[in-house]
C-alpha cells in the first residue's frame, strides 16, 4: 500500500477519520473489506462489523433496496 501523511487538528480522532475513508473506498469498490481494514488498522472482522456504522452496507444494497427486498 501508498502512504499518505495528511495533518488533522488534535480534536479529530485519528481512526475515525481513518474509518471514513476506508468505508468510502469499499463502498465504491476500490478497496476489498481486508484492504479496508488493514488500512484502518483493524482487523477484517472489525471492519466488517463496524462499516454499518458509517452508512455502509457489507452486502452492496442500499437501505432502501433492502426493505424493497424484504417488503416485495
Amino acid at each position: 500500500m501508498k502512504t499518505l501523511t495528511i495533518k488533522i487538528p488534535n480534536s479529530v480522532d485519528e481512526k475515525d477519520i481513518k474509518m471514513q475513508l476506508a468505508a468510502y473506498l469499499y463502498d465504491k469498490g476500490i478497496l476489498t473489506s481486508g484492504q479496508a481494514a488493514e488500512m484502518v488498522g483493524i482487523s477484517k472482522r472489525e471492519f466488517i462489523e463496524t462499516v454499518g456504522q458509517y452508512g455502509v452496507s457489507i452486502f452492496g444494497e442500499t437501505p432502501d433496496d433492502l426493505e424493497k427486498i424484504i417488503n416485495g
